[in-house]
């Protein structure tokens, strides 16, 4: 036996079996080379051992790990479950496996070829990380950020459509005082829907637009509910680029005597499952989150097998909710 806690190697079960390694790796690997009991007894000696396969030295033999990696910049959101379902959906279908990663030691895996490619939501990637990679054969789909080079594919969420559906909404509704509370800095979903924002401002005429720093975390929107409580004299409009943001302003609001939908008109975007339940029902923007994760996953495994692909878009809609009225309808001032 070998002694406890050195990894038993196939020199060792070829050694054992008194044939060349050669022999055992084609019996461990199931090729017709070798007799069936010449496989048997050479099987039946790698289970005795406890020998276990070397992962990174197969997937250095074969060239690939059937193992997909996602880089998340943090596990914190409420869109994250839906959108790892859809691409673990996908890899299960396809006979992938799925790792979750996060922090920049992670990163190694994609040039150690410890995973066949990667799908990455991560800020702590750079762009031109991302690009040096793709420039060695390394196949990545990106869903923050928009990069050109054959390797890469984007698939991207609408967030200038949804911001305009969502500031549109608001001015449709009458509301001439319009708070926004922004996502973290350098967030590629923030700047992008700001982008909108800004536009729809630049042509909207007789309507304040004020910006509020955010983070996408429940405590921006009750930093952003905070402000708003100092400055009210009359009902405005709020729109938190995300949901979450919008959960926790209302989770302040409610400690007040400011109701949402009557006060404060209030929306969100992401159409998160605990938006679905809040009264006054969350105005949002949805889109399908697993949709985005399983269109991820599909392209990345193209990409791997040489397809070719297009860049792709999730599409959004607007979901009205009753925390969003008209602006003339409630005009009483606070007692």
């Amino acid at each position: 036996m070998k002694e406890r806690g050195k990894a038993v190697s196939i020199k060792d079960i070829a050694k054992k079996a008194g044939v060349s390694i050669s022999t055992v790796s084609y019996a461990l690997n199931g090729n017709g080379k070798v007799t069936d009991e010449t496989s048997a007894r050479i099987l039946a000696i790698a289970r005795e051992l406890n020998y276990t396969p070397n992962a990174a030295a197969r997937t250095l033999k074969k060239k690939e790990s059937k193992i997909l990696g996602v880089f998340l910049t943090d596990f914190q959101g409420d869109v994250y479950g839906e959108l790892l379902d859809g691409m673990k959906e996908v890899c299960s279908s396809q006979g992938y496996d799925l790792v979750v990663c996060s922090g920049k030691q992670s990163h190694r895996l994609l040039p150690e070829r410890m995973i066949d490619g990667a799908v990455i939501l991560d800020q702590t990637f750079t762009s031109d990380e991302l690009l040096g990679y793709a420039v060695q054969n390394h196949k990545i789909v990106v869903l923050d950020r928009e990069l050109e080079h054959p390797n890469i594919n984007q698939v991207l969420l609408d967030n200038k459509a949804g911001a305009t559906l969502a500031t549109e909404y608001l001015v449709e509704q009458g509301h001439k005082k319009i708070y926004i509370v922004t996502g973290p800095e350098g967030s590629f979903d923030s700047m992008q829907r700001m982008k909108a924002v800004r536009m729809v401002a630049e042509r909207t005429e007789d309507v304040e637009w004020i910006e509020i720093p955010g983070d996408f975390k429940k405590s921006g929107g009750e930093h952003a509910a905070e402000r708003i409580m100092k400055e009210y004299t009359e009902p405005v409009a709020v729109f938190c680029l995300n949901d979450e943001m919008a959960i926790g302003f209302c989770n302040r609001m409610a400690e007040t005597n400011l109701l949402i939908g009557e006060h404060i008109h209030l929306i969100g975007f992401d159409n998160i499952e605990l938006a679905r339940y809040m009264q006054p029902r969350l105005a949002t923007i949805d889109y399908s989150k697993r949709k985005w994760g399983a269109l991820a996953a599909e392209q990345l495994i193209k990409l791997i097998h040489g397809k070719k692909v297009e860049h792709e878009r999730i599409y959004v809609t607007l979901v009205e909710g009753d925390s969003v009225g008209k602006a003339e309808s409630h005009t009483l001032q606070l007692p």
